[in-house]
């Protein structure tokens, strides 16, 4: 019998034809369809129980009812031409989306883990990208009611706010974008500590100096010029930044909204990258 040669096709056989764009697409797809299911779940669990969203409300009511109208009064902080209730409104706006998604980010996957759901996550065919992805928007969706209960406020306090319908937009964007980019961050430190005590602690530690080391609450003018260069690779600047041009009636943005936004996208994407790697670490 003739021994078959290699690299030779038996009769009938066809090569495979190898689709690279076509199957970048399906990829492409079935990420996206995949992050919209696991968002939709994570909002079910905050539907099932919405008192975490109670509870974060009260900690912008106390900035802008106390702190904001003893500050106002004072008026020792420049705050770039607009009174300062205004200009303090869109950064705690921030401030509130900051720590909604750095405690329900990756507190949520350390719960998970202890409770089993994370092992069969990562055991079915679901991207990595998917699963972080999924929780960066549900913690967008927490911000959205952020977003509702500052505006409510803000115009009960005198707040000159945009309601521009575009503008409005615009402040969405920027919060899910915000929002996700703390949220992957939080991830990432959730799948490197693994336990609920330890992220607790080091989610406290950075909260605080990633809020004072921005433009939130006095312009970054006022700050010392090592602080200046913190504040700059700061996400939260940005962030601050892209609100104060939305937001108000007649802020502006010092950097650009476009460039605020896309430096955001940036560091979302980059923080995915490196959350889906750590993700596996989860089931150790």
């Amino acid at each position: 019998m003739k021994p078959q040669e290699s690299g030779v096709l038996l009769n009938g056989w066809v090569k495979p034809k190898h689709d690279r764009a076509n199957n970048w697409l399906t990829a492409t797809w079935e990420l996206i369809r995949k992050t919209i299911v696991l968002t939709e779940l994570e909002v079910r669990k905050l539907l099932h129980d919405p008192s975490d969203l109670f509870v974060r409300a009260a900690q912008p009511v106390l900035w802008l009812v106390i702190f904001g109208q003893v500050f106002a009064r004072i008026r020792a902080i420049p705050s770039n031409g607009l009174p300062y209730l205004d200009f303090m409104a869109a950064g705690i706006l921030a401030q509130s989306v900051l720590f909604v998604a750095i405690f329900s980010g990756g507190m949520s996957i350390i719960w998970e883990r202890d409770l089993g759901t994370i092992h069969k996550f990562l055991a079915s065919p679901t991207p990595r990208a998917a699963m972080v992805l999924g929780k960066a928007l549900s913690a967008g969706v927490r911000g959205f009611c952020q977003v509702i209960v500052i505006y409510l406020l803000s115009i009960l306090i005198g707040v000159h706010l945009n309601l521009n319908p575009l503008a409005f937009l615009g402040v969405l964007l920027v919060v899910f974008l915000g929002a996700a980019c703390f949220c992957t961050f939080s991830l990432i430190i959730g799948c490197l500590v693994k336990s609920r005590e330890r992220f607790t602690g080091i989610g406290q530690l950075l909260t605080m100096p990633l809020f004072f080391a921005s433009n939130a609450i006095y312009p970054i003018a006022l700050m010392p010029l090592w602080l200046r260069s913190i504040a700059h690779l700061n996400p939260l600047t940005y962030m601050v930044d892209a609100l104060r041009g939305t937001m108000l009636e007649n802020g502006r943005s010092i950097y650009g909204f476009g460039t605020d936004c896309l430096i955001l996208l940036v560091v979302v994407v980059v923080l995915t990258y490196i959350c889906g790697r750590l993700y596996p670490r989860l089931a150790t």
